[in-house]
């Protein structure tokens, strides 16, 4: 099929584009909504194997070295991040240890090597069997990697130690600086990205290239692929495919409740106990907030107040209003709403900051008879609202808002929904995203 231009359909308002070429350092948006589709690099495939392997080697140095060396009344601790998971599991607060190991260690971890196996793979220009498992299981650890959220962490957990002890920051402070960089870049090599590079080298089968003219499409959430429509399974990598998610507004409400439900004692049950000769003190989430301003870092206190306080409620309320206000007015306003879906996803993993201070400060002050800090029950709490309010946000589909919209709105093909007069996502219906070149990417 000459001058045939693979299919891509946005997963934010459903609406297919045709994945045209494009500049280095450019991007491909959705015309309808505006979401980013796709975007061109100027790092090669071999470059982006060695941010990898850079990253493992990192990775290991800020997980062996200690974060610091504190000294109080003549004692001396030095404290590693897997020595704080284990305190904290000592302590008797597995689901706190656990959450923060998956989050801040494991899950990373799993990320970086799956990634360097599927660049291999593509170098190699030979894709495995299980290549598409490997491409589904990147898909979802993704929004589940944590790794900036850890390091303003630290900064946070040192900035409240540095008034009670001698403190000298360890290499791993600096090792998980240069790591939440290179994770930052490495974001932008994507489950969806590795099956365009897969798409372009011949080594997966074309999105889109199974159309007919005028007929009915759908895509692939895990892989992006797009093929006719009525097929229960992906051709490309075997994944049920669906018109919409199911069920997606009662599963993203229920969650939404009880994360609400659980904010409440997260909030008024303390997060840490702090254990000094003079007794034993609690601190909840916004006594943290107020110790911060008192110890003269206000901006370090702004910061946690915004993840710990605004962001959950802001993801909490925008979700609301996200499953409330889904009758059509016009394309602008609906634009605005996946504006504020793509909010909740980016704020989503923030607030889990507290979470991992508390994990932090439970090694790093760990002073028997001086000081000790332990977790408290509300922090697991909080952790759970985090984690419920970013299941919400991957349960609500977007794409629903714009179905909302009348037949003689339809301004753009739309991936999998009929109208009346009007047969979209039609494979000769596909239209060009627009095009800008972001000269800040990869700078």
């Amino acid at each position: 099929m000459e001058g045939f231009h693979p299919r891509v359909a946005c997963p934010h308002c459903g609406s297919m584009h045709e994945r045209v070429p494009i500049a280095v350092r450019a991007q491909a948006n959705c015309r309808q909504c505006g979401y980013v589709l796709y975007h061109r690099s100027s790092i090669s495939l071999t470059g982006w194997i060695a941010l990898v392997l850079a990253a493992l080697m990192v990775f290991a140095i800020a997980n062996l070295s200690p974060l610091g060396s504190l000294t109080l009344a003549g004692k001396e601790v030095h404290a590693t991040l897997p020595q704080a998971l284990r305190m904290t599991w000592v302590q008797g607060h597995i689901g706190l240890s656990l959450m923060t190991g998956l989050f801040a260690f494991l899950i990373p971890l799993t990320q970086l090597l799956f990634l360097l196996w599927a660049l291999l793979c593509l170098a190699k220009g030979r894709l495995p069997w299980d290549f598409r498992h490997g491409m589904r299981i990147l898909r979802h650890l993704a929004p589940w990697s944590m790794m900036p959220v850890l390091l303003l962490a630290i900064v946070v957990a040192i900035v409240k130690l540095a008034g009670m002890a001698r403190l000298e920051p360890g290499p791993a402070i600096w090792a998980f600086a240069v790591l939440s960089i290179l994770m930052t870049m490495l974001s932008r090599v994507t489950a969806l990205s590795l099956w365009r590079e897969a798409e372009d080298a011949g080594l997966a089968p074309v999105s889109g290239r199974r159309l007919k003219d005028r007929q009915m499409a759908a895509s692939c959430s895990d892989c992006g692929y797009v093929q006719p429509a009525g097929l229960a399974h992906c051709g490309r990598c075997g994944a049920r495919v669906h018109r919409r998610k199911p069920d997606s507004l009662s599963r993203a409400a229920a969650l939404v409740v009880a994360a609400t439900i659980l904010y409440i004692p997260a909030n008024i049950l303390p997060v840490m106990w702090v254990r000094t000769p003079a007794g034993l003190s609690s601190h909840t989430i916004i006594g943290g907030v107020i110790e911060l301003w008192q110890l003269g870092s206000w901006d370090l206190a702004v910061i946690v107040f915004i993840a710990s306080v605004v962001v959950p409620m802001t993801k909490l309320l925008a979700l609301s209003v996200l499953m409330l206000k889904r009758r059509w007015a016009n394309a602008a306003t609906q634009r605005q709403r996946t504006r504020l879906y793509e909010l909740v996803e980016f704020i989503g993993q923030w607030s889990m900051l507290d979470v991992f201070v508390v994990v932090l400060l439970s090694a790093m002050a760990d002073f028997p008879g001086i000081s000790q800090v332990q977790a408290g029950s509300g922090a697991f709490s909080f952790g759970l609202v985090v984690v419920l309010t970013m299941l919400a946000a991957l349960s609500f589909d977007p794409r629903k808002g714009w179905d909302a919209r009348p037949a003689q709105a339809h301004s753009v093909p739309d991936a999998g929904r009929p109208v009346p007069g009007n047969r979209t996502g039609a494979a000769g219906r596909a239209i060009i995203p627009q095009i800008t070149h972001d000269a800040r990417q990869d700078d």
